[in-house]
């Protein structure tokens, strides 16, 4: 396998939680199989989002999670940044001077039901009416009231485990709560799922199970190294869906869903996008199909077409 040396350090920030440092774990895994004689140090930094406990609107939406990071990239105190895609905010609310240099083989990106520990497995439909559904993402809420506008979506905030642990000992405020496969997968916590939400109907978030490592686009050292390191196909579906919503200018109250699909034998990428009404009402739906060598133009076509069937009606209304 070829060998690239440097003479420095390379570091990478990432979020102390267990999730971020399992993902962290996996890649620095490669690099330091691809580069053995290169040093990989990891930086944790705790995030705004992490120390907020209120909605993550008060503090900015989703740049909440990468802010603190962003800062150390753009003065140099560390080479590297790493992250789950649907925490990074969209390219048109993104810091200049940042720019994605890898990206992991994408994870399975459907929900989940959770529900706590001792209780028997259910499914959404089973729940009684006026059952108190946690989730942070504007998205899962808005299904939520569409779906099944008997339950009562409850924001609730913190990581995947203390989210699980307060569920299970009641403080959570929640009866149960929806999940991402992916996050539960990398806690070793697959067990606890009752139902994985059909995504055809339960549409995934955009960038769901992906994670990304970036870096500053004035450092070709550090880009030529994570280079090798991305996963081709799924850099073209991430590509593809954050195309899509900064053609919408989605941010961290928009109620959408941007999930692209990649066709090796036709060699073409189709790329589903909704907008969804916060209340519950009628989502406004696009599908764009194009060659996989276009997939930022097919996704663009995609956020075009829902602007046209009058989607800024309901992204200029966010609950």
């Amino acid at each position: 396998m070829p060998s690239t040396v440097i003479a420095r350090p390379v570091r990478l920030g990432t979020r102390p939680s267990p999730m971020a440092m399992e993902q962290t774990g996996r890649f620095a895994a490669l690099f330091r199989d691809r580069y053995p004689k290169t040093a990989l140090d990891i930086v944790t930094i705790t995030s705004e989002g992490d120390r907020h406990r209120g909605p993550l609107s008060q503090i900015g939406g989703k740049g909440a999670f990468t802010r603190s990071a962003d800062a150390r990239l753009l003065d140099g105190r560390i080479e590297a940044a790493i992250a789950c895609a649907k925490d990074v905010p969209g390219p048109h609310d993104r810091a200049p001077g940042i720019t994605v240099g890898a990206v992991l083989h994408r994870e399975d990106a459907r929900d989940v039901l959770v529900l706590p520990a001792g209780h028997p497995p259910a499914t959404l439909a089973d729940l009684p009416p006026g059952t108190r559904v946690g989730t942070s993402a504007p998205r899962r809420a808005a299904l939520l009231r569409a779906l099944h506008p008997e339950l009562v979506p409850v924001p609730i905030r913190g990581n995947a485990d203390t989210r699980l642990a307060g569920l299970d000992t009641g403080t959570l405020g929640v009866d149960v709560m929806i999940a991402a496969l992916a996050g539960l997968r990398r806690l070793g916590l697959a067990g606890r799922v009752s139902q994985i939400l059909d995504p055809a109907q339960w549409l995934p978030a955009s960038g769901a199970g992906i994670v990304v490592i970036e870096h500053r686009a004035d450092d070709p050292v550090t880009g030529h190294l994570l280079g090798p390191l991305s996963h081709g196909p799924t850099r073209m579906l991430l590509d593809a869906e954050r195309a899509a919503l900064a053609t919408l200018r989605g941010g961290c109250l928009t109620a959408a869903s941007v999930h692209a699909v990649h066709d090796p034998a036709a060699e073409t990428v189709t790329v589903h996008a909704v907008v969804l009404d916060p209340a519950g009402g009628t989502p406004i739906r696009a599908t764009a199909s194009g060659p996989a060598t276009e997939a930022t133009l097919t996704g663009q076509h995609a956020g075009h077409e829902l602007l046209d069937a009058g989607a800024a009606s309901l992204l200029d209304n966010p609950s």
